[in-house]
């Protein structure tokens, strides 16, 4: 009998959500994975070592990975309304020039959009950039331990309970300028599984993304206890922004934003340069 495949995806609701019914073997016909939970830094790390079957990770980080793995067309994170934003004290000035800001990682969506942001938004550029977990971004900025952070996920609703303020959305500058919806969280698999396999697993993915959708209460209990820091009505809010038609499938418009947050990103010399067919699904 072969090994279960080995997948790792983020504690957020938005994953545990979405990967519920297939972790849980509530899939007839699709057996459950072994499951790693991790910040979205690490599983791109993981990713770029080739050490698991199935991820998510950052769409920012796939320039480096296309080679093992395939982007999938179903289960990331994409949309509108739910770009990452820059936070600062009240006290903070609103130029961002020299100053130190807190980012998850610099390999992700949120950095890239950040940085395209940065090119025509701070003048002077930036500072020191400290990669910190993202649940310990907004704790540093209100202690003064950097001057500004990049937020994702759950922050959009509980960054004021920190006593902190929205300095710029990345996803209004983003849709804005391209009219497109922000890629944030990308899903994606070993190639060596072969093309049969991955549209299987495509077809997994979206029937977990499906039987979520048809019977929300089965993963509430899931969701809680993996989410951090949150009350179950921000955590509602969190899948209500984030698990959307473009998690069941990418489609025309989010592949043209995947491949418009690269181009631009490679040509701010960010990320190597992706051929267009290495997008592609088998």
């Amino acid at each position: 009998m072969a090994e279960p495949l080995r997948i790792a995806y983020s504690p957020c609701p938005n994953d545990t959500f979405v990967f519920h019914a297939w972790t849980h073997g509530l899939l007839p016909g699709s057996e459950a994975p072994e499951v790693l939970f991790a910040d979205i830094d690490v599983t791109n790390g993981l990713a770029e070592r080739a050490e698991l079957d199935v991820l998510k990770i950052s769409y920012g980080a796939l320039p480096w990975v296309l080679d093992e793995y395939a982007l999938l067309p179903c289960g990331g994170a994409l949309g509108r309304g739910c770009g990452p934003l820059v936070l600062t004290r009240p006290d903070t000035p609103a130029d961002l020039s020299g100053r130190t800001v807190a980012v998850p990682s610099e390999r992700s969506t949120a950095y890239l959009l950040f940085r395209l942001w940065a090119a025509g938004a701070v003048p002077g550029g930036l500072g020191r950039i400290v990669v910190l977990p993202f649940h310990e971004i907004m704790p540093a900025v209100r202690d003064g331990r950097v001057d500004a952070g990049l937020v994702i996920h759950e922050a959009r609703f509980t960054y004021q309970r920190y006593g902190l303020v929205r300095l710029a959305d990345m996803g209004e500058a983003w849709e804005r300028e391209t009219g497109l919806p922000i890629p944030l969280g990308a899903i994606v698999a070993r190639r060596s599984l072969g093309a049969a396999r991955l549209r299987e697993l495509a077809a997994t993915v979206r029937g977990s993304v499906e039987a979520a959708w048809a019977d929300p209460a089965a993963s509430r209990d899931y969701v809680l206890a993996h989410a951090q820091e949150m009350d179950p009505a921000v955590a509602d809010q969190h899948i209500e922004l984030y698990v959307n038609a473009f998690t069941a499938d990418l489609g025309e418009d989010g592949y043209a934003a995947v491949r418009a947050l690269l181009t631009r990103a490679a040509a701010e010399g960010l990320v190597p340069a992706v051929e267009p067919d290495a997008l592609a699904f088998p």
